[in-house]
């Protein structure tokens, strides 16, 4: 599936899910921060790509409730939303981890509000003829994506695979080539689960070995692996299912191997006792049901506006994906906020504009 069919089919989703809630959500619709107030303005946004199906859903259900708002969201990567942010360009940012310490001169000393919105497995997603069922340990990903090994008939991957007919096929690697959450979590998943293993660090970016194809955004890696046999990616749940992804099973903390998929990306989510600022990490949680790639993403504000409309704009739309919006997440792909921790982000709406 190329991209655009890919854009089609993911907006065909999310208009599916939009008529399916939208009589549950109008019965809801002054969730958000406005009262029910009439808001005029324009919101726009950019950064991470995990989030984007979901914003774009959200933001057409949202038209429902707020009809004279437009909200824009471009994607581009947690690294770009960040930038964007910091530039004064955007709103507000998608980001799928907190803001690195190398960026945080960039908000020049000013407040960013985290609101977490979503969580939701990163696949190991794959393109192997004739496979269709694939167990893999966290140490056989070290060092696949470390360039360690470099066959699919692999002695380490073939002992895990029992009755697996795996090809000495070469394995490619499909990897991000801008600034990423979604490297940042599936790199921390790594250098938690395996740190004696894993030798690459976690970051927004990754020095991957120099025979790595690289694309931008989720749906970028989701092409490449749709399109190179014998390539393996780290993809997030939605975009691999929209482009038609086959995704192994992963060995969590308990020792069960887990596919990846809302229920257990929950099971992975509960129980977090987040930071006093809402960020946190759901990688390599010790539920026996967990999948053990799962992360989470934030809509990034500042505390202070520059007026109050755009304060009320934000505590409005941020209510919603925090509200009703929270009902479009499964069918997507995603999981739904643990309830505690959608408590406190909602709580923290009133900072907005302090």
């Amino acid at each position: 599936m190329d991209r655009l069919h890919r854009k089609r089919f993911t907006a065909g989703i999310a208009l599916a899910v939009i008529a399916m809630l939208a009589a549950a959500c109008s019965s809801s619709s002054t969730t958000g921060g406005s009262s029910g107030s009439s808001l005029t303005g324009t919101l726009n946004a950019s950064g991470s790509s995990f989030q984007l199906p979901f914003q774009q859903a959200a933001i057409q259900q949202f038209k429902s409730v707020q009809p004279n708002m437009t909200v824009n969201y471009g994607g581009g990567g947690s690294g770009k939303g960040r930038s964007d942010l910091a530039a004064g360009v955007v709103q507000f940012a998608g980001s799928d981890s907190p803001i690195p310490s190398a960026e945080t001169a960039n908000f020049k000393g000013k407040t960013v509000l985290y609101f977490p919105v979503i969580i939701g497995p990163i696949t190991v997603s794959y393109n192997l003829s004739g496979v269709t069922s694939l167990k893999l340990t966290p140490t056989v990903i070290a060092e696949i994506f470390q360039g360690t090994i470099k066959k699919w008939d692999d002695p380490a991957i073939k002992s895990i695979n029992p009755g697996v007919s795996l090809p000495s096929t070469p394995i490619s690697l499909a990897v991000r080539a801008d600034s990423s959450g979604t490297t940042a979590n599936f790199s921390l998943f790594l250098m938690t689960a395996v740190p004696s293993v894993w030798k690459l660090g976690s970051s927004s970016t990754i020095s991957w070995p120099s025979s790595a194809h690289a694309g931008n955004g989720n749906g970028g890696v989701a092409q490449i692996i749709k399109s190179t046999p014998g390539s393996i990616g780290y993809v997030d749940f939605a975009d691999a299912k929209a482009a038609g992804l086959t995704y192994a099973s992963v060995q969590n903390k308990s020792g069960n191997y887990i596919a990846p998929s809302p229920t257990s990306a929950s099971a992975a989510a509960a129980g977090i006792t987040p930071a006093s600022d809402l960020t946190f990490h759901a990688v390599w949680s010790p539920a026996p049901e967990a999948y053990p790639i799962t992360y989470q993403s934030w809509v990034l504000v500042y505390q202070k506006q520059s007026s109050t409309n755009t304060t009320k704009m934000l505590q409005a739309y941020i209510g919603y994906l925090l509200g009703p919006g929270q009902q479009l997440l499964e069918p997507l792909g995603y999981a739904k906020l643990p309830s505690s921790i959608d408590q406190q982000a909602k709580a923290q709406l009133d900072k907005i504009g302090m």
